[in-house]
């Protein structure tokens, strides 16, 4: 991978799109994670005005002093970078009561964590003039699915969503993130019990980038078939994620 050529490509798709569009200013959800991390440096990189929000739901204290570490460093190299710490603890627990207890599932309330982050992120977006970041690699926005649907997947534009977890890896590493990040188990920081991604879907990033990548010419090992198998099952039960909404296409001989 050609990594100073792939963060300027990045970086000034980030400035067309931004210079085509009158956008004044980029708006990163940050959580202490990797994915997260680069994306809102990659986003310091054009100039513009970026915004790093942490959007912390009981969140462990770890996730927080990582992303807190990350932007003070962010903040020291650029200009253009400022750094907002929203608590939305007491807002998601109030949002539980008014909930009633027959709608409630440890999944969905876990995901409603995801989508009050989104609507605060794009409250801030709207008021700047700005556009909501996403931050999701390629193993996730399109390989099984695994994000929010209207949390972290309603973004405006993706920059890194076409780099698998080890590129994320390597350009990470390469524009000088953190160390503690770039080493840190990945987690959606979804759950109080600060579960990791790979503990969730059952496989590692690196075996879910060799299934995506998986062309069927040799004869895989047991594990192999494992982790093709979870992949192939996310995949299909996360494509309603993946792809553009079903519209009911209406016969031109019906308005006639």
């Amino acid at each position: 991978m050609k990594l100073l050529e792939t963060q300027n490509f990045i970086v000034n798709w980030l400035k067309n799109y931004a210079k085509s569009n009158n956008t004044k200013s980029f708006i990163v959800g940050i959580s202490g994670g990797i994915d997260s991390s680069l994306t809102s440096t990659l986003c310091a990189f054009t100039g513009i005005k970026t915004v790093l929000v942490s959007l912390p739901i009981h969140q462990k204290k770890n996730e927080l002093d990582n992303a807190k570490a990350h932007a003070k460093w962010l903040i020291q190299k650029h200009k253009n970078v400022c750094f907002e710490n929203i608590e939305l603890t007491n807002l998601f627990e109030k949002y539980k009561k008014t909930i009633p207890l027959k709608f409630h599932s440890d999944l969905n309330l876990a995901n409603s964590r995801a989508r009050l982050r989104m609507t605060t992120l794009y409250q801030i977006a709207a008021k700047l003039n700005g556009i909501v970041v996403g931050t999701g690699n390629k193993i996730e926005d399109f390989g099984i699915g695994f994000f929010t649907k209207y949390g972290d997947g309603g973004v405006d534009i993706s920059p890194i969503a076409d780099l698998t977890k080890s590129e994320v890896k390597k350009l990470a590493d390469f524009c000088g993130i953190i160390k503690n990040i770039i080493n840190a188990a990945p987690t959606d920081g979804l759950w109080e019990d600060g579960r990791s991604d790979e503990s969730q879907i059952g496989a590692t990033y690196n075996e879910l980038e060799w299934a995506l990548q998986h062309n069927g010419t040799k004869q895989l090992t047991k594990r192999e078939q494992e982790v093709l198998e979870i992949y192939k099952i996310l995949h299909k039960k996360n494509t309603h994620k993946m792809e553009p909404i079903p519209v009911c296409s209406i016969p031109e001989r019906l308005r006639n």
